[in-house]
């Protein structure tokens, strides 16, 4: 960062049904860590990691928002002032994929179109997918950004993250 550069600041939001692995990404991301301990957040958890996109740094202020399989619970007042958000779904649980499409149609409906990614996470447990990979090319083909995401071997967490980090300071 030079002298002249400023630090922005973005609030992401995690969104996905229950138990997907939005915290353990959180984690992976923030800290470099992962736990195979489950720990169900309540109500929202906030961290803060800064990136370096190399003509601009941003600090990501991350919400962790409780999972929610009934989209209708989500309160959209903890999205209020995101610039954007990750869906995450579980690679093994093809309910949570509709519930992340779900929650993406409440979100627009109620913010309007902000920059997303979407994680399907637990690539790791490739012996259990049950999502089918044409599904994924037909929401790419609309124009999402959907990437396979692992948070016990980081794979793809770091560059979703900076991905949508380039994406919410892009000049509009």
């Amino acid at each position: 960062m030079t002298a002249t550069q400023s630090v922005l600041q973005k609030k992401i939001c995690m969104l996905g049904g229950f138990s997907v692995g939005k915290t353990s990404l959180v984690k992976r991301f923030v800290a470099s860590v992962f736990s195979e301990a489950y720990l169900t957040t309540v109500g929202v958890k906030i961290d803060k990691k800064t990136v370096d996109l190399g003509d601009r740094t941003v600090n990501l202020i991350l919400w962790d928002v409780a999972g929610e399989d009934d989209v209708s619970t989500l309160r959209m007042s903890y999205l209020r002032g995101s610039a954007g958000y990750v869906l995450v779904a579980d690679w093994t649980r093809p309910s949570t994929l509709e519930v992340a499409l779900s929650l993406r149609g409440r979100v627009e409906a109620e913010l309007g179109a902000l920059p997303f990614v979407l994680l399907l996470n637990k690539s790791d447990l490739q012996a259990q997918w049950a999502i089918d990979s044409a599904k994924m090319d037909e929401l790419r083909q609309t124009g999402w950004s959907v990437r396979p995401s692992s948070a016990r071997t980081g794979e793809g967490v770091e560059d979703a993250f900076t991905e949508l980090a380039a994406r919410v300071t892009a000049p509009q």
